[in-house]
C-alpha cells in the first residue's frame, strides 16, 4: 500500500512571503499611484517587515495588496481613507482580517476579486519576465524540502491558491524537482476541499493512504466539516504561516497532526 501526499505550496514548501510582499509593494504604487507617491524606503522597509508577520491571514495571493495599502494607512494618517485603519494593530489584523477585508474593499472601492486577482499576477509576470532571477530569488524552499521532493517514491500533488504557472516556475527553477502541471492544482481549480474530492475518487488512487499537509488551520476544518474526506490524514506544518494560538488549537483537534518540518521532508522521503 502506498501514499499519496496532497502538498499546500506557500508555507509549506516555499517561503514566498518576501516575494509576495514585494509583489504587493510594486502592484499598491500601480494600483494607487497618488497614495504611494511620497512613500519613503524606511516606510516601504517598515511595510514589508509587518508581511511576514500578517502573513498568517492570506488565503489568496491578492490580499497582500490589500494588506500593503491597510499598512501604510495604519502608518500614514494624512493619506488615510479607511475607517478600520485608525488605531488598528498588527495583532488586530490577525484576529480579524475576515471581518476588516470586506469593509475597506468597499471604503476602497475595490469589490471585484477577479479583477485584483488578474492584476496582481499581472504585475509578477511582468516581474518574471523582466527580471526572472531577482523574482526567483525572493523565495527560498524551506529546508531540505527540494531533496525530499525529488526523491518522494510517494504519488504527490500540490493543492495550493497560488497561481499554478507560479508554483511550477519555483519548483522547477528554484528547487530543480518537476512535477507533471497536470499534478498541481492551483488557483482557479476550485476550493482545497473539492480537489481532495476528486483525488480520492481517480481510479489510480484507490488504495493509497491519503495525507494532506497545509499551514492553514482554517482550511484543515474545513476538510474536517466533510464526512465524504474522512480518509484523509490531516497535517498542519508548524514552520508555515500559521500562528502559535492556531497551533495550539491544532493540537486540541484529533483529527489533526501538527508537523515538524524535519519530520514531514522524512516522510516525504
Amino acid at each position: 500500500m502506498g501514499d499519496l501526499y496532497a502538498l499546500d505550496f506557500d508555507g509549506v514548501l516555499c517561503d514566498s512571503c518576501g516575494e509576495s510582499s514585494l509583489s504587493a509593494v510594486k502592484a499598491a504604487k500601480l494600483r494607487w499611484p497618488d497614495l504611494f507617491r511620497g512613500v519613503d524606503s524606511t516606510t516601504e522597509d517598515w511595510i514589508i517587515a509587518q508581511m511576514y508577520t500578517v502573513r498568517p491571514v492570506v488565503e489568496t495571493g491578492y490580499e497582500n495588496l490589500l494588506l500593503v495599502r491597510l499598512l501604510l494607512e495604519m502608518k500614514v494618517p494624512s493619506i488615510r481613507t479607511s475607517s478600520v485603519a485608525e488605531g488598528l494593530t498588527v495583532d488586530a489584523i490577525l484576529e480579524s482580517w475576515s471581518k476588516i477585508k470586506p469593509v475597506v474593499m468597499e471604503e476602497w472601492g475595490e469589490m471585484d476579486r477577479d479583477d485584483l486577482v488578474e492584476f496582481f499576477g499581472k504585475v509578477r509576470d511582468e516581474w518574471m519576465e523582466q527580471d526572472l532571477k531577482t523574482w526567483i530569488g525572493a523565495n527560498r524552499f524551506y529546508p531540505g524540502v527540494p531533496e525530499a521532493l525529488k526523491f518522494a517514491s510517494s504519488t504527490m500533488y500540490i493543492v495550493t491558491t497560488k497561481q499554478g504557472r507560479f508554483a511550477d516556475a519555483l519548483l522547477r527553477e528554484l528547487a530543480g524537482v518537476t512535477i507533471p502541471f497536470e499534478r498541481i492544482y492551483g488557483l482557479g481549480t476550485g476550493p482545497k476541499v473539492e480537489v481532495l474530492k476528486q483525488l480520492q475518487k481517480r481510479p489510480e488512487h484507490q488504495g493509497l493512504k491519503l495525507h494532506f499537509v497545509e499551514d492553514r488551520l482554517a482550511t484543515l476544518k474545513n476538510v474536517i466539516k466533510e464526512p465524504e474526506l474522512d480518509g484523509w490524514n490531516l497535517y498542519l506544518g508548524n514552520w508555515g504561516y500559521n500562528t502559535q494560538k492556531e497551533r495550539e488549537e491544532a493540537e486540541s483537534i484529533p483529527r489533526i497532526h501538527l508537523l515538524h518540518l524535519s519530520d514531514f521532508t522524512k516522510k516525504l522521503k
